[in-house]
């Protein structure tokens, strides 16, 4: 056998958190799988703020945890601090947070990969994907001549397509700080026929926190909790704290001086930026009415001087970054170690994709993560782990795995990007769940662990405790209602008392935390749960109505900034086509539903 050939069943392209959860799937499914990095010492790197969860993105770890992935384990063992979010409102809506230890994530993402059975890691630059007559998949050329043939490969090559810096008016080609862009295989996806696009994305100067007086700031107190993101319980610590510090008018008077060298604001940037997380540059110009903007300010490793302000992604040239932050709170001598920038990249329009992110028109072709049009690391995640578990059942010629919209956050996310594609950067939020009161945190292992553990994914002994704790939670649910009536039930529940505490003063049993979590959430939302299913059934009956090409969006309360500009911009003719709408949710449809008959009555 010529000494340049490879052969594998699975061959993952990037090492990010596509990637990792990508080839950690494929591997534990048995699969002879291949990783291709540029540098195993930046496998599960964090070149942005180094957290992980949040609302919504915190659910779709919950779900990779369900799922069998690594992320949440690898979080569990280097985090600094917790936050749980949203806890004024119900559980449906929490987010667990974590501030994460960026260079002890990667380096034990970089161990547990290296002891992953079925896994070899590749150090290379992926240069051409290779294609047989028929458009199928057979495998990769790197750039130093060897072959990895393969019936599946799975690109998730981030930012890195046509890579792109900023800083001030000066771009230079790259993937990501000062690593080489990769050329070779955007020209690939292009000859192949596929719509690309191009998106931006940024991220702020790193600080060195000798230089910060955190006396000047709020100290952002970590939260005791019994459980993190996997099923096993975990007593959380502090290891490092967060901190928050405010913009003020000074600050924006300086970045408004040099707006003339932001190629953002030069409008010179091709590629569009994340509605969700702005650059202060944005932020400032879209709110012009704002006279201060909240920064928090974060630890990114214990080994490391080096402090994330999040909230201050700029692209700004080094000594505007310096003027501004110095104009901060608690950031008056402050040290950049490394300037912010801005980055743009090519992406692949999702709505090419099947639900198992397989490309519809290169059968053994999957994309997972940035390349489609998504950002964060749980969202790569969630699309990773998904992809790998495809290529893995392809390469072996089984069933694919496809999670609904109904089953899952994920779910929600793929349908999203292949139904709707993206016209921005993609951002999971709960309130594009239709459902989210049925995907909840809690729930997640109810949800899914089951039809992981059918195919491979699955430890025996997790799914024994799995299987034993959704035991309990039936047989309480069930004891709990046949012996109280609901308003019993809600008013047990109804003090401020713990979940578990209030179960076992109801039955006398004593159950994990989350277990009594799923117990009240499953009592309180029960006539909830049956009003949206209601809601969904109305609104399908709705699906021929007009909708006037005049309608005011822009006045329209009780509908979200963006779903008025998205509408205003769209113009649909019926509820139908305002369904399809990115980011358009029921509740949404619902209010636009009563508008119009509101109207019809005003004009009968």
């Amino acid at each position: 056998m010529d000494k340049n050939l490879y052969n594998f069943d699975v061959v993952i392209i990037g090492a990010g958190h596509a990637g990792v959860e990508a080839a950690y799937a494929a591997a534990r499914r048995g699969s002879k799988t291949a990783m291709v990095t540029l540098t195993e010492q930046k496998i599960g790197y964090m070149p942005c703020n180094p957290a992980i969860g949040g609302i919504g993105k915190g659910h779709i770890v919950f779900e990779i945890a369900a799922l069998g992935g690594l992320m949440p384990e690898l979080c569990t063992k280097t985090y600094l601090q917790v936050r749980m979010l949203n806890t004024t409102k119900g559980p449906a809506v929490h987010g667990l947070r974590l501030q994460i230890d960026k260079n002890a994530y990667s380096k034990e993402s970089q161990r547990r990969l290296k002891e992953t059975p079925n896994l070899t890691i590749i150090e290379a630059m992926a240069e051409e994907l290779l294609i047989n007559d028929e458009k199928i998949i057979q495998g990769v050329r790197l750039a130093d001549g060897r072959i990895l043939n393969s019936p599946t490969v799975v690109l998730t090559t981030g930012t890195f397509l046509n890579g792109l810096v900023h800083i001030g008016l000066e771009n230079y080609p790259s993937g990501r700080e000062d690593e080489k862009p990769v050329i070779g295989l955007a020209k690939s996806l292009r000859d192949l026929g596929l719509a690309l696009g191009r998106l931006k994305t940024g991220t702020p100067p790193r600080l060195l926190r000798e230089s910060l007086d955190f006396t000047k700031m709020i100290k952002q107190e970590s939260d005791p909790l019994d459980y993190l993101f996997e099923f096993y319980p975990h007593t959380t610590t502090t290891k490092l704290d967060c901190y928050i510090t405010h913009t003020n008018e000074q600050v924006h008077d300086i970045i408004k001086e040099n707006a003339h060298l932001s190629r953002i604001l030069r409008k010179e940037i091709s590629g569009i930026g994340p509605r969700y997380c702005p650059s202060i540059e944005d932020k400032i110009t879209r709110f012009p009415e704002k006279t201060s903007h909240q920064i928090f300010v974060e630890p990114e490793s214990l080994t490391s001087d080096w402090i994330y302000p999040n909230g201050l992604s700029t692209s700004l040239p080094l000594e505007a970054q310096t003027a501004y932050i110095q104009a901060i709170k608690g950031f008056e001598n402050a040290v950049i170690v490394r300037a912010g920038y801005a980055i743009e990249y090519d992406f692949v329009l999702p709505n090419q994709l099947k639900q198992t992110l397989e490309v519809k028109a290169v059968p053994g072709l999957f994309l997972a993560g940035q390349i489609n049009g998504t950002t964060g690391y749980e969202e790569a995640a969630g699309q990773g782990i998904i992809a790998g578990i495809n290529a893995s059942l392809t390469a072996s010629g089984e069933p694919p795995f496809i999670i609904d919209r109904t089953e899952g956050y994920i779910g929600v996310m793929i349908d999203d990007l292949t139904t709707l594609s993206v016209d921005e950067p993609y951002r999971m939020f709960t309130s594009r769940a239709e459902h989210r009161l049925t995907l909840r945190q809690d729930n997640a292992f109810l949800r899914l662990t089951e039809r992981a553990y059918k195919i491979g994914l699955i430890p025996e002994q997790l799914y024994q405790d799995f299987f034993a704790e959704k035991k309990q939670i039936e047989e309480t649910l069930h004891e709990l209602r046949t012996t109280k009536t609901h308003t019993e039930l809600i008013h047990g529940f109804a003090d401020n008392t713990k979940p578990q505490e209030t179960v076992a003063a109801l039955i006398g049993k004593k159950l994990s935390p989350r277990a009594c979590q799923t117990i009240q959430a499953s009592i309180k939302y029960a006539p909830y749960i049956e009003r949206e299913t209601l809601e969904v059934e109305k609104l399908k009956k709705h699906q021929t109505m007009r909708l006037p090409l005049d309608f005011n969006y822009l006045a329209t309360d009780g509908l979200s900034i963006e779903l008025r500009q998205k509408l205003t911009r769209h113009k649909p003719e019926t509820i139908a086509q305002a369904s399809i709408i990115p980011g358009m949710t029921p509740a949404a449809l619902s209010l636009l539903i009563l508008k119009i008959k509101i109207l019809q009555k005003q004009g009968a």
